[in-house]
């Protein structure tokens, strides 16, 4: 009997105080989800974009990166970034200050900004900080600046109804040019400005200032190669001009400004570097009966960007 009893137990099936719990463990879970709705598939995915693209709107992109952070140090300096609206995070200054006419100043400019940090530090910390430059017991720390993806570009202007009017800097290293070209593009309706990740200038607190507030309304993408940049650009239907003071056509015969277009500035000295120039759909150059050999990058874009301006109007 007892032999019967264990060959019992061996036997499948819901055994007493189960519940019913493998009965129900077997019971269908309803029919599998179409793709489309499964949550991380490719299908979905691409059903995601394609609901994207018909609302008009480009999928979101990652920006170009982040700049690092920058310390504005001296009283003229400071005072003149925070009346210039550059951004900032904290300013420091050194304890026992002598509190002159500047000093104040900054305090007061920085209280009614806004969501700048005041901290009070002893000298040699401030020394530390800048590297034993002349501080003069003011130093204002600029937080990294956002760059956008140059395609973001594209999508401002789609967004807007419009033909993407760019500026890119070929070569540029000059904060204040680039300052200035930024502000040229604001003023004249462009949807921004693209530079290279090396060997230019970015976005400091010197071309915030000369920018006279346009960078907080102007996007500035980075591009890791300009040329591969330039080439997207040509792929998705916008001319691209290059401005050379050998160019084979002048500008106020470019009809090309009036739709899609990229505006390429070159350095000053050197212009266009060889392979931006072959990626040019066409080279411009500005009439100067004057006699003048070449105009600095913020006066020659601004130049280009009025006569782009006046054909779209």
């Amino acid at each position: 009997m007892a032999a019967n009893n264990r060959r019992m137990s061996g036997k499948k099936g819901a055994q007493v105080g189960s519940g019913g719990q493998r009965r129900r463990s077997l019971e269908g879970k309803g029919p599998t989800p179409p793709a489309e709705m499964r949550k991380g598939h490719a299908k979905q995915r691409a059903a995601q974009a394609k609901a994207r693209r018909a609302a008009g709107r480009a999928p979101q992109r990652r920006g170009g990166g982040r700049s690092t952070s920058e310390l504005v140090v001296g009283r003229n300096p400071v005072v003149e970034a925070l009346r210039e609206g550059v951004p900032a995070s904290t300013l420091y200054v050194q304890q026992f200050i002598d509190n002159d006419e500047r000093v104040r100043e900054a305090l007061q400019l920085a209280a009614e900004r806004g969501g700048i940090n005041l901290m009070e530090a002893p000298r040699p910390e401030l020394d530390r900080m800048t590297n034993g430059l002349n501080h003069q017991g003011l130093v204002l720390q600029v937080p990294p600046y956002e760059y956008a993806h140059p395609e973001d570009l594209v999508a401002g202007a789609h967004d807007e109804g419009r033909d993407p009017l760019i500026v890119a800097l070929d070569g540029v290293t000059d904060p204040r040019n680039l300052g200035a070209v930024v502000r040229s593009v604001s003023a004249f309706g462009g949807h921004g400005v693209i530079v290279p990740e090396r060997r230019a200038a970015g976005m400091t607190a010197g071309a915030w200032k000369t920018s006279a507030g346009a960078a907080a309304r102007t996007p500035v993408a980075r591009a890791t190669n300009l040329t591969r940049a330039l080439e997207a650009y040509k792929k998705a239907g916008i001319t691209v001009v290059g401005l050379a003071a050998d160019g084979e056509a002048e500008i106020g015969e470019l009809d090309a400004l009036a739709g899609p277009v990229v505006i390429v500035v070159g350095s000053e000295g050197k212009g266009l570097s060889r392979l931006v120039g072959e990626t040019c759909d066409v080279r411009v150059r500005i009439p100067m009966p004057g006699g003048a050999e070449s105009l600095n990058a913020g006066v020659a874009a601004g130049v280009v960007l009025y006569e782009a301006a006046r054909r779209r109007a």
